[in-house]
């Protein structure tokens, strides 16, 4: 017959109850466990970093195109309406890679006489690198010819 004090003493105990003893250290599944956790959050973090990335540019973008835009404007503010037709171009060296273009025409309206004067829309866009980033912005003028 064995007697009970040998059996517990070669048993170990294992779990959150164990001694200190040193050959005790974490399972394989406890460190699997922890990597998952720390690969998941990793990731995320890895993602809302990306995106904050592209809402900077983006914001950038969007920030220099409305300045870009009011200069357009301004510059159409100045020229005569039947004069102003569709062009396109960029804006030189203070700002390399953005382009603008003009587009027009003209627009009728259930609200103007025939003998009145004639509407017209005229789309602005401001484009960066191409596709890549669009400013667009559509305005009417009264042209009295």
């Amino acid at each position: 017959m064995v007697s009970t004090a040998s059996v517990n003493s070669r048993c170990r105990r294992t779990g959150p109850g164990r001694s200190g003893n040193p050959e005790n250290g974490f399972t394989l599944l406890e460190v699997m466990v922890a990597l998952a956790v720390v690969a998941i959050a990793l990731t995320a973090i890895y993602r809302m970093h990306t995106q904050t990335l592209f809402m900077d540019a983006r914001g950038r973008f969007d920030t220099v195109a409305a300045l870009l835009m009011g200069q357009k404007l301004a510059d159409i503010d100045t020229m005569e309406l039947k004069d102003l037709i569709g062009d396109s171009g960029d804006f030189g060296d203070a700002h390399p890679g953005y382009a603008w273009q003009i587009q027009t025409e003209n627009v009728s309206s259930d609200l103007l006489k025939e003998d009145g004067p004639t509407l017209k829309r005229i789309t602005v866009t401001i484009r960066r690198d191409g596709e890549a980033s669009v400013f667009k912005l559509d305005t009417y003028r009264l042209s009295y010819e």
